[in-house]
């Protein structure tokens, strides 16, 4: 190879030297398929206190985990530092797992955030609202890993995307824990995530033996907003609850065509009741969901149902039984029914 056989030893070691500095240098050099690792971000990161990820197989490593999601496949770091996250309940995964995001979309109602939550979303960033989340703002906060959902943030996830690995849970509705299954896989904090699903899980089975026949009533749920009244359904944060605590609607209510939600007018109130209702309120801040609260509490018509009559109708935190609709609220919303009906 070398035109000089006099020189063939000197430029054989040049040549083991060059290729040992080379090795040496790329061992410096963070890993080209997980450019988004927070390597370069700031030491001042408040993700500095996240927990370690599990130990992986194969995949584990700089090079990162594949997570199959919503939009398809994404290659995210075994230990992201700087997650920005774009639902609120995906903000309680997060929480409920021990890692604090450096950036999440504003609570829907709160200011910013939620009062279960505000003592542990200090210094978070708030990068917009589930429906609009700022994407200057996230690229600003140079995230490693970005976790949304497609039925809010279908439309900018190449975005997204282009700034971090981002991974999107598919729609928003009241099984929680599949979407927070998802997250924790995503953190690689899969058997902390196993762990706390089956400490619920638990503590509803454990309701639903210790209720007995007080299982027989039957429940309603209904939400006052903005001139609306709703029934609120099985598919739905309290009522994938309501499934696993063994707390049943009256038969009327299964015949609707939705399993959502059924919007009804004042006239149609005898349809929201059971044995006990619980009744909680989407206030905004311009008064106007508390001004259809007082109006039909306050109706002749209300006050002439069962539960009402009979003391059993309940005003519950809309955050904590309906709107946060993460694990922290679930837990929570599971406490006042341990409490409600009276069950240690």
């Amino acid at each position: 190879m070398f035109q000089y056989r006099a020189h063939k030893t000197v430029w054989a070691a040049a040549a083991i030297v060059l290729a040992i500095s080379l090795i040496l240098a790329g061992c410096g050099q963070s890993n080209p398929n997980a450019s988004n690792d927070g390597a370069n971000t700031p030491s001042a990161s408040p993700q500095s206190g996240n927990p370690a990820p599990e130990q992986h197989g194969p995949n584990g490593g700089d090079g990162g985990r594949k997570i199959v999601h919503a939009m398809g496949e994404t290659e995210v770091p075994d230990n992201p530092q700087r997650v920005v996250v774009l639902t609120n309940e995906g903000t309680e995964a997060l929480l409920a797992l021990g890692v604090k995001p450096v950036g999440a979309v504003k609570s829907w109602t709160g200011d910013p955030w939620y009062k279960h939550i505000e003592d542990q979303m200090e210094g978070v960033t708030v990068v917009g609202d589930e429906s609009q989340p700022n994407i200057e703002l996230i690229a600003s906060l140079q995230p490693d890993l970005i976790i949304g959902n497609k039925l809010r943030q279908e439309k900018v996830y190449d975005q997204l995307n282009a700034i971090a690995p981002t991974v999107f849970s598919e729609t928003l509705r009241g099984e929680w824990q599949t979407n927070f299954m998802l997250y924790a896989e995503t953190l690689g904090l899969k058997a902390k995530g196993e762990q706390l699903i089956a400490d619920f899980d638990r503590r509803a089975a454990e309701f639903r033996e210790k209720a007995g026949d007080k299982l027989n009533e039957k429940v309603s749920v209904v939400r006052f907003m903005a001139g609306k009244i709703r029934i609120y359904l099985e598919d739905t944060f309290t009522g994938v609850a309501f499934s696993k605590l063994g707390l049943t609607r009256p038969d009327h209510q299964l015949n609707y065509k939705d399993t959502f939600v059924e919007e009804i007018t004042k006239e149609r109130l005898p349809e929201a009741d059971a044995d006990r209702i619980f009744y909680f309120t989407y206030e905004t801040g311009d008064g106007k969901g508390s001004e259809m609260e007082h109006e039909i509490l306050n109706d002749p018509l209300w006050k002439s149902l069962k539960a009402v009559q009979n003391g059993k109708a309940i005003r519950v935190d809309d955050a904590i039984w309906n709107t946060a609709g993460g694990i922290i609220a679930a837990n929570q919303m599971l406490d006042e029914i341990y409490e409600i009906y009276e069950i240690e």
